[in-house]
């Protein structure tokens, strides 16, 4: 199975001249590619997918869908890692 999982992006940088961020999964956070989501900035929600920013999302519909994922805690650590905590 492959998950969309919302992420608060918490800071943005450059990396060889790839837009990246540092994103916040309800406190695991990791590296994601804003290549696809020039708009996003910082406190922007975006739908993370296998490290890719692929659309932005509001932070009512980011925050359910984290409680969903919570909910099915195997298939969130299958594609972060790690729990959300």
């Amino acid at each position: 199975m492959c998950l969309g999982i919302p992420g608060r992006v918490v800071e943005i940088h450059d990396d060889a001249g790839l837009r990246m961020a540092t994103a916040d999964f309800g406190g695991v956070r990791r590296e994601v590619c804003l290549s696809c989501t020039p708009e996003a900035d910082v406190g922007s929600y975006v739908i993370v997918h296998v490290g890719f920013a692929i659309t932005l999302v509001d932070e009512t519909e980011a925050r359910r869908t984290l409680s969903v994922l919570r909910a099915m805690a195997g298939a969130v650590e299958g594609e972060l890692g790690e729990p959300l905590p």
